[in-house]
């Protein structure tokens, strides 16, 4: 009798797995048949199916439309519109140019993070609940007594028909022939007739429904979240990856697995401490999955595989430091002028009142975070989506220290904990900078993206680890002005440690590797020690900013530092000029600034804007700022024309005439 209902528990606990099985299945029937029609990892799809979510509650909460009219329009107009948009506007000018991956996936991040930004802006930031279920109703009986969901077989139909229309349509149809054309060579597929943008953008629409399918079919079972619902889908990446971006039956048979054994495991209840963190990996082994992938499949993820020029990040350029440019002395002058403005925006606070005061705390602190994008990415030419986790581990630390809860040492200051926090932190960056000693471009950002959300997950959401932690300043940095001097302080010391490890030998050694990676194997550099340094160094940085944050707060908030804010913030620092330190403080006051003087979302909207068409915009802002005075120079004035006198006219007529014709005789 026990083994009988443990058979059925087993039963029961796999059929519900199928639900979320089901639905990161089709997320990695979108990625793929997306990646396999435009060469392109659709890394805005978490916000494209968070889009559509939202969307299709406030039609039918809000607006009292019917369910399915709702849904046809979400899901067959709206989400394959959204996908050709996004294709003609952002997608098509980079492939005709011949962008390389980094530069599209920092595209892709632009509109992952505008669609957040557009979505807070219009229905804010509170989770809501009541995201409608097309199928809803009694479960299905099924044989044995167990019971299956409506949705559930909805969503293995629609697999079982998106498997085999794309399969089919792959092998049997013209249009597959011209996909699999565009996808080897589109300049040679052009040259023989295929319209390549058709093709693009089909593929676009296609994984833009597949998008608004999977937030379709998880919104019924999750509070609506700007931030959480994109984490989600982002997590299900794992399934795609694992099926190398190319085949749709190992992407499903993941999907469908991991489903399943994630439901399974909820049937482990240990005793004791380690309850906590077997919860946390029940809820999140497609967190675990993707780190697995990615580490697993390596520079083998299509577009992760190295390029001659270094995988240089758009919006990298250099800019003048100072002293006789190409440009001259504009050049430097613009720099100048940039320094000013970072002047003016970082002693402006001195004079506002206390509540505005404390709100622009954590502009110098996400400054010192966001310089460790700019050393890692802008300097080391190393896509780090991780960094968040650095600066919540050097917060949680900083709390951790401070409040005794550190096995074997007393409760300490508030500066010796951040000191020692930060020393703490700095070594886990090889977490990252391992990896990518053999990774690069998309496979390296999946690995730091999975890296930090695993530190959110497993860390920084555990109670056991962040409950009744106590990040009280010392009495003489209690106020807020003095605790601002103390930071504008740091943030001085750190700009001018980065700049002189910019201008130095490791400086010229990392702008080496960051340009042309065997050029500067060829000449000697430790290409894989100077990575390690790199991600140690951002980790020391974001560890530092992330405390200071804390201290600003008196309290850790794991929300400060969730991953999705990681992505805006690397968004932001491209945006600005990512080979800039200057361009690490306008993009944190741009990020705090904007939604302190407006309303939440308008930072993200102009970040997302700005970074989706970075490519039209190289060196950021700050190289803007540079070639803004760079006047080109005027045109050459016409020669007056030579008057001559009789003598002269009668001997160019001579010439003339003896200048040899067609044949190669001398004229008449």
């Amino acid at each position: 009798m026990t083994d009988m209902s443990s058979l059925d528990l087993t039963v029961d606990l796999a059929l519900a797995g199928l639900t979320v099985g089901s639905a990161a299945a089709l997320s990695g029937i979108g990625l793929v048949v997306c990646h396999r029609a435009t060469g392109v990892l659709n890394i805005a799809q978490g916000a494209q199916a968070m889009a559509v979510a939202y969307l299709l509650r406030d039609l039918v909460v809000v607006r009292h439309w019917p369910v399915w009219p709702a849904v046809a329009f979400c899901l067959l107009l709206v989400a394959p519109a959204l996908g050709v948009l996004l294709d003609v506007l952002v997608y098509r000018p980079l492939q005709r140019r011949g962008a390389g991956p980094a530069e599209t996936m920092v595209a892709g991040l632009g509109v992952f993070v505008l669609l957040i930004g557009v979505v807070v802006l219009l229905w804010g930031t509170a989770p809501v609940a009541g995201a409608p279920s097309p199928f809803g109703g009694a479960p299905i009986a099924l044989p044995g007594g167990h019971t299956l969901r409506p949705d559930t077989v909805a969503q293995l139909g629609a697999i079982l028909v998106l498997s085999l229309a794309v399969a089919a349509t792959g092998r049997f149809t013209r249009f597959g022939l011209q996909l699999r054309a565009v996808v080897d060579d589109r300049r040679l597929a052009e040259l023989a007739g295929v319209d390549a943008d058709r093709v693009s953008a089909a593929g676009w629409a296609f994984g833009s429904f597949t998008a608004g399918l999977v937030g379709v079919a998880l919104a019924p079972y999750l509070l609506l979240d700007p931030y959480g619902l994109p984490l989600l889908v982002m997590e299900t990446m794992a399934v795609a990856v694992a099926a190398r971006l190319r085949s749709i039956p190992v992407a499903v048979a993941t999907g469908l697995g991991l489903g399943v054994v994630q439901a399974e495991l909820t049937r482990l209840r240990p005793a004791g401490q380690l309850l906590p963190l077997v919860q946390a990996v029940q809820a999140n082994l497609f967190v675990i999955a993707l780190l697995v992938a990615a580490l697993l499949a390596g520079p083998r993820i299509p577009g992760g595989e190295r390029n001659r020029g270094g995988g240089r990040i758009p919006g990298g350029g250099r800019i003048p430091a100072g002293g006789r440019t190409p440009a001259g002395g504009r050049a430097a002058l613009a720099v100048c002028l940039v320094l000013a403005v970072c002047l003016v925006l970082l002693l402006l606070p001195l004079g506002f009142r206390a509540d505005d005061l404390r709100g622009a705390l954590a502009v110098p602190a996400l400054a010192l975070v966001l310089l460790s994008i700019v050393v890692v990415t802008g300097y080391g030419g190393q896509i780090s989506l991780g960094q968040a986790g650095y600066a919540g581990m050097g917060a949680l630390g900083t709390g951790l220290l401070m409040s005794g809860r550190i096995p074997g040492l007393a409760a300490l200051p508030a500066v010796p904990a951040l000191l020692l926090a930060v020393l703490a932190t700095a070594p886990l960056g090889l977490l990252t900078g391992w990896p990518a000693i053999r990774r690069r471009g998309p496979a390296l950002a999946l690995v730091t993206f999975a890296v930090g959300t695993a530190m959110s997950r497993f860390v920084f959401q555990q109670p056991y680890a962040t409950s009744g932690l106590s990040l009280d300043r010392p009495d003489f940095l209690a106020g807020d002005r003095a605790f601002y001097l103390a930071e504008l302080v740091l943030l001085g010391a750190g700009l001018v440690a980065v700049r002189g490890l910019h201008r130095g030998r490791l400086g010229r050694a990392l702008t080496a590797m960051r340009d042309h990676e065997p050029g500067a194997v060829a000449a000697g550099v430790d290409v894989p020690g100077l990575k390690l340094f790199a991600f140690v160094v951002g980790a020391a940085l974001a560890a530092l900013g992330g405390g200071l944050m804390g201290l600003a707060g008196r309290a850790f908030d794991p929300a400060a530092f969730d991953p999705v804010r990681g992505l805006l913030w690397f968004a932001a620092v491209v945006v600005a000029g990512a080979d800039s330190a200057l361009g690490a403080v306008l993009a944190a006051a741009l990020l705090i600034g904007l939604d302190a003087g407006t309303v939440a979302g308008v930072s993200a909207v102009a970040v997302g804007v700005l970074a989706a068409a970075i490519g039209r915009l190289p060196g950021g802002l700050a190289g803007l700022a540079v070639r803004l005075p760079r006047r080109s120079p005027p045109p050459p004035r016409p020669l007056p024309p030579v008057r001559l006198s009789p003598a002269g006219r009668r001997a160019r007529a001579l010439i003339g005439a003896r200048r040899p014709g067609p044949s190669g005789e001398a004229g008449p």
